[in-house]
């Protein structure tokens, strides 16, 4: 399984229109080669470097169908459920380091599943870790970066 975007590529800076000092809207990513079996998709954009315990996630979204193979700029797929970024808020936040100029690596990691989740929106990164876990067929990972001036 593969996932990319047009944005940016695997290792590179993310734009700032995806980025609290831009628009705050997701990327289009594209997706490829979902395993046969999967019944939904699930999406967690993590940022590892955040100086809090475990990092800051940027956004969850699950019961992404599976036959999906483009996730729009600034759009949810349809039939799929977000929940609480590291803010608390349901939705998209893009990359928006707070101290200085230090580079951050974001993961926008994808997981094929082998049910969907029976998660509330809304829900927090433990609780999708913990539903997610034990039901992943395959994962992809694209990375991208992200410094303030």
């Amino acid at each position: 399984m593969i996932i990319t975007s047009p944005s940016f590529e695997n290792g590179a800076a993310i734009p700032k229109k995806f980025t609290c000092d831009g628009g705050d809207i997701n990327p289009e990513f594209q997706i490829q080669n979902v395993p046969t079996g999967t019944e939904s998709l699930a999406l967690m954009v993590h940022d590892p470097d955040a100086p809090i315990a475990e990092g800051f996630t940027h956004w969850l979204v699950w019961n992404i169908d599976p036959r999906t193979v483009l996730i729009k700029e600034e759009s949810v797929p349809p039939g799929a459920s977000e929940g609480a970024n590291g803010a608390g808020a349901v939705r998209y936040m893009g990359p928006c380091p707070s101290h200085g100029p230090v580079m951050h690596h974001y993961h926008f990691r994808l997981f094929a599943l082998d049910a969907p989740l029976g998660l509330s929106e809304g829900a927090d990164r433990a609780a999708f870790v913990s539903a997610i876990t034990g039901h992943i067929l395959a994962e992809s990972e694209l990375v991208g970066t992200y410094a303030r001036g």
